[in-house]
């Protein structure tokens, strides 16, 4: 085909040809199919401190699916449901370390 003829050519000019600001449609980075496997990780991530909450209790039903939970603070009764859930816990630092020994 043409170049004259192809759509490409009726969107130049336009902000960003057809394509959504945000993601930019660039090129893949190489390795990126890998990238869950190699990360080690054993199921989806949910990092609740980026939402701006540091407890993560136990009400309600955990998912069925197995989840990686990154919080500073997590009750007894929500970790036991996450692990029976089959996921696991990435605790963050709660205090930074005091030099005591002066």
């Amino acid at each position: 085909m043409m170049t004259k003829l192809k759509k490409n050519r009726k969107k130049r000019g336009h902000s960003n040809a057809g394509h959504v600001r945000i993601g930019k449609h660039k090129k893949h980075p190489k390795g990126r199919s890998n990238a869950e496997v190699c990360s080690g990780r054993k199921g989806p991530f949910l990092d609740v401190t980026q939402f701006g909450y540091f407890k993560v209790l136990g009400k309600g039903d955990a998912p069925p699916t197995p989840l990686v939970v990154k919080a500073k603070f997590l009750s007894k009764l929500s970790e036991k449901k996450i692990k029976e859930a089959g996921g696991a816990i990435l605790l963050t630092q709660i205090f930074p370390s005091i030099n005591v020994g002066r």
